[in-house]
């Protein structure tokens, strides 16, 4: 063997794909993305609660009835959240409005495709190609009735 045939050995052993890799690090953000959305929905209900889960205190307030899913759409991709149910009072977050399914900052962009021509067909492909969902003409004309 020649030194330019160990060389192309060597270059053919060492493959990156570049697919898998964005594929993995965009699982990794929507995870770390969802698992502080979690954490902060914990803390709001401890909040509420006037203790943590399982605690016993003087000053407790409330107790928790468990949890319920919900999905939220993000620029990361569609994130699942452990809303916390209370047993006396209604379980509001602040950082996430009631009913809201989609983050702020994805409607905006919903809005800026339509106002720049692109037709809704379009937008529902690219909202696909993005965060991996789909998004109705209905809430496409719901969105711009905002404006």
């Amino acid at each position: 063997m020649t030194d330019d045939d160990e060389g192309k050995e060597i270059g053919n052993v060492i493959r990156i794909d570049e697919a898998r890799i964005k594929d993995h690090l965009g699982e990794m953000v929507r995870g770390t993305i969802e698992e502080a959305l979690n954490a902060m929905l914990d803390a709001e209900a401890d909040l509420l609660c006037g203790a943590g889960r399982y605690e016993r205190s003087e000053g407790r307030q409330d107790t928790r009835a468990g949890s319920y899913e919900r999905s939220l759409h993000t620029k990361a991709g569609e994130v699942k959240l452990k809303m916390p149910k209370l047993r006396r009072q209604t379980f509001e977050t602040a950082i996430i409005e009631r009913y809201q399914r989609r983050e702020c900052s994805v409607e905006e962009a919903l809005i800026e495709m339509y106002l720049a021509g692109v037709s809704v067909r379009r937008v529902e492909d690219i909202t696909e190609a993005l965060w991996g969902t789909r998004v109705s003409p209905g809430t496409v004309s719901n969105l711009n009735k905002k404006i």
